[in-house]
């Protein structure tokens, strides 16, 4: 079954129109959310149910919550996270306002940067004709938008003492600490679109997970050069980093 992919640059995708049906075609919305979270696990990402907004709050209920509508439904987010087809149906089909996050370090890494940077970084990696992956964007409208680059995982060392620690490495509870770019590997995860966030805001693919996923090194100093420009920064040098594999 096809699927379609929404983009920056032109065409309403399968997710567009997922947000911009009137409440009469509630089906047709579950079927267009349900076929991008499918696709996304035929891919490789591992999926589990995650919170949803609920008015101006999460749907956790939690006061406070300090990632609404950004956090796992479960504890066990780690060892519930599937590809199973049947499973992420049956997910989707009884929590039609649940959002899904993709657990990282598994399959994939995550390389999670700035709105604006990642827009340059991602015209200049095309133009020099580099591979990249899936691409999704966050919040776009909220002045503190995302863009995430999909990158195959670099995978775990045989020698436990060896797993880098860089401080780009990046967990759910640290983001607010990585105003630059983030670095999703073990431990952590992000949501994967279609998701809905507070304020009418989304989570959408620029570019779909029918891209394969490219080493996150060949990214990486492209987007290392652009958060350090956005922030007017100077530009570090990555060969002095800790890095894995």
């Amino acid at each position: 079954m096809g699927v379609e992919f929404g983009s920056r640059s032109g065409g309403q995708g399968k997710f567009s129109q997922w947000l911009r049906r009137r409440p009469k075609d509630t089906a047709g919305d579950d079927r267009a959310r349900e076929e991008l979270l499918l696709a996304a696990a035929a891919a490789g990402l591992p999926l589990a149910p995650a919170a949803y907004p609920s008015g101006y709050r999460c749907s956790c209920d939690r006061i406070g919550c300090p990632t609404p509508a950004r956090h796992p439904v479960s504890f066990a987010w780690q060892t519930q996270s599937t590809t199973d087809r049947g499973q992420i149906e049956r997910w989707a089909r009884h929590q039609p306002q649940a959002n899904f996050i993709t657990a990282t370090g598994m399959i994939h890494d995550v390389l999670d940067v700035p709105l604006d940077a990642g827009l340059e970084a991602l015209e200049r990696l095309l133009a020099a004709g580099i591979e990249v992956g899936p691409v999704a964007e966050s919040g776009s409208g909220s002045g503190q938008g995302r863009l995430l680059f999909y990158t195959a995982t670099r995978g775990t060392p045989e020698d436990e003492d060896e797993w880098w620690p860089c401080e780009l490495d990046c967990h759910p509870e640290t983001m607010d600490e990585h105003p630059g770019l983030r670095w999703h590997c073990r431990g952590s995860y992000v949501l994967v679109p279609p998701a809905r966030l507070p304020d009418e805001q989304e989570v959408r693919w620029i570019r779909g997970p029918e891209h394969p996923l490219p080493d996150p090194l060949t990214l990486l100093e492209t987007l290392t050069d652009e958060c350090a420009r956005v922030a007017g920064e100077p530009q570090q040098d990555i060969a002095a980093w800790p890095l894995r594999g």
